[in-house]
């Protein structure tokens, strides 16, 4: 298999924390200049977008593995992981500048609200108000809007430090921005551990009752090469029911059961296997086994027998999207200049229900004044020999 290099600004920054990791002169603390080396080892400037600086931030872990993300959008930018044998590349699709990620968004890695998924005729209700939202999909409203949180500089309030391999991102989106009401402030955190999770935490609060429904929207490939299409991952997802859809992807309100449907993932699949009976391809939600819960459970595994790698998904939430990058045209090329073609990427996006806010028998995504939004995803890489 033709393996992808490790981009340039990673073997940068990898090289940059050896050296500052090397100096047996230093102190116990270590030094300034020790000091300084970390900091630019772990960012680098990505630009600028509305007058805001943007970086790019890179955690590592003790395997020598790498994450980096940008506050512009809190995109994960690259994952470089080892396959069986023991050649790294990264498994999300993504750019090394700032000018792929300005294009018309297929959202790769990046932070989705307010509302993740899709909203009706970009409309609801709560109370006796109406709200009225873009309609950036058709005819419905997708992904937070015509600039939803994938489109924003993020602040940082906690940047990665040697031996923490972690970034924490905040984002104040004020009232009525994109239609919906009220002020959310929003807190994301990214923790890339010694076992190869890459964790992500949620939390949020508003003054004004509004539908919230995060999410990340990575586009996976376990071969760690986008000539390779996804059709033949394997993937399992615990889950007996899925809501059918309308020609416009918008839920039709029923939890129908996936026993003898295309949809059936409950053992190992490969993904191509039933695509055609699928118009379109696979862009449906999952009603999880268990539904919400207050702890991690694990939900998905997809996995790739060329790499060897295998992913599992962990989340609190009640759902998960599988995406098989049906819209991916070729359009795009990734940093060695292939284009990206249909199928050479999928997402598994943790979340609560599509519409939910016009669909009452769905789980609530209305978080109201006095309460804290909470939910956690992890996404864990193994090597399967």
């Amino acid at each position: 298999m033709k393996k992808t290099k490790l981009s340039f600004l990673a073997i940068a920054a990898l090289a940059l924390m050896a050296a500052s990791c090397g100096n047996n002169n230093s102190s116990e603390g270590g030094t300034n200049a020790d000091t300084a080396a970390v900091k630019t080892a772990m960012t680098a400037d990505f630009g600028e977008v509305d007058g805001k600086k943007v970086s790019l931030y890179t955690l590592t872990n003790k395997n020598g593995d790498t994450v980096t993300i940008t506050n512009y959008g809190g995109i994960v930018t690259s994952w470089v992981t080892a396959d069986k044998n023991g050649g790294k590349s990264s498994i999300v699709l993504g750019f090394n500048k700032l000018e792929g990620y300005m294009a018309p968004p297929p959202y790769f890695g990046a932070l989705i609200g307010r509302y993740g998924n899709r909203i009706a005729k970009g409309q609801f209700k709560i109370g006796d108000s109406t709200y009225k939202l873009a309609t950036n999909n058709g005819a419905n409203h997708l992904h937070g809007g015509k600039k939803g949180f994938d489109k924003v500089v993020w602040d940082i309030t906690k940047a990665p430090a040697a031996g923490d391999a972690s970034i924490t991102l905040h984002y104040l989106s004020k009232d009525m921005e994109e239609g919906y009401p009220g002020n959310l402030d929003v807190t994301v955190t990214y923790t890339l551990t010694d076992a190869n999770e890459l964790k992500i935490t949620y939390d949020a609060s508003t003054d004004k009752a509004t539908p919230v429904n995060l999410t990340n929207h990575s586009y996976f490939n376990l071969t760690g090469n986008v000539a390779n299409p996804i059709l033949n991952h394997t993937l399992q997802i615990d889950a007996d029911r899925y809501t059918p859809v309308d020609a416009g992807l918008i839920p039709t309100g029923e939890l129908k059961p996936v026993q003898g449907t295309p949809f059936d993932f409950r053992q190992p699949t490969a993904i191509g296997a039933r695509i055609a009976q699928v118009e379109g391809g696979y862009d449906h939600n999952y009603v999880l086994n268990g539904g919400q819960t207050a702890s991690q459970r694990k939900i998905a595994t997809l996995s790739d027998s060329v790499s060897g790698r295998q992913l599992e998904v962990f989340t609190t939430e009640p759902g998960v999207q599988f995406y098989s990058g049906n819209f991916l045209d070729g359009t795009l090329k990734d940093n060695a200049g292939q284009p990206i073609q249909k199928h050479t990427g999928l997402c598994l996006e943790t979340q609560h229900f599509p519409d939910s806010p016009n669909q009452p028998k769905f789980p609530t995504t209305i978080l109201e004044p006095g309460q804290k939004y909470h939910t956690e995803t992890t996404y864990k890489v193994s090597v399967q020999k």
